[in-house]
């Protein structure tokens, strides 16, 4: 014969399931220590100033001359 199942029980258990794969793909995902933003948003800061840096005048941009 067959087994008795609560089916309650059993959509719970599948979604319990779902969650956990839900949650350690969220932590894979955007999972970062401390040290690992702060070190990123240095590299951020750091490329801007670059840019700004490599960045022409407004006079030279318009086609003004000395």
């Amino acid at each position: 014969m067959a087994e008795i199942v609560n089916l309650r029980s059993v959509r719970k258990a599948r979604a319990r399931t779902r969650a956990e794969a839900e949650a350690a793909a969220n932590r894979a995902k955007f999972g970062q220590t401390r040290a690992e933003r702060d070190l990123a948003r240095r590299e951020a800061e750091r490329a801007a100033r670059v840019i700004d840096g490599a960045m022409r005048d407004a006079a030279e941009e318009s086609g003004a001359r000395d």
